[in-house]
């Protein structure tokens, strides 16, 4: 075996073992952004083969996690906003709300709360359901900045924002 395919087999071996370390980023963007299954595995698919594809430009000094995070939210992104799947995409929160609740115990108006938390980001556009699923994870400003690729004061007005509507419209 010669020195490049050494480094190939090298390379891509590690890819994998960083991919399937991080793996639940991709099944989160997916969930968040795809209803029915078959459009799950497809942008899964999308996913994974773009990260692969940019796997070369990876800087090892950076966050990988955040890295993956950008490349992943920017598939899913651009997968909706594609013609040919803009109808048949939406959050799919509410699929498995009941099945949540009986494993957490939680009483009927906290369910109902949640239903309507993941209705409203259900409406929300791309950027903005992308930010509000990194600030539920308890990504710091930062870190969602240089996953969306804008300035953490913008970040910050943005989860303001989003908070006082989802004051607003969950409250009413």
């Amino acid at each position: 075996m010669d020195t490049a395919a050494t480094m190939t087999t090298d390379k891509r071996h590690q890819f994998g073992e960083l991919l399937q370390h991080h793996r639940k980023i991709v099944f989160k963007v997916v969930n968040t952004y795809c209803r029915h299954p078959d459009d799950r595995a497809e942008l899964a698919q999308e996913i994974a083969a773009q990260l692969w594809r940019a796997y070369p430009g990876y800087d090892a000094q950076r966050s990988f996690s955040t890295w993956m995070y950008r490349i992943a939210l920017n598939v899913a992104i651009s997968h909706v906003r594609s013609e040919s799947h803009r109808q048949r995409h939406t959050v799919p929160l509410d699929e498995h709300l009941h099945d949540i609740a009986d494993d957490t115990g939680a009483d009927h108006e906290a369910d109902e709360r949640v239903r309507a938390l993941h209705r409203f980001i259900g409406q929300l556009e791309p950027l903005n359901r992308a930010l509000l699923l990194l600030y539920l994870e308890d990504h710091s400003h930062r870190e969602i900045a240089d996953i969306l690729g804008i300035s953490e004061t913008n970040v910050a007005t943005k989860i303001s924002r989003l908070k006082q509507r989802i004051r607003n419209d969950i409250a009413n």
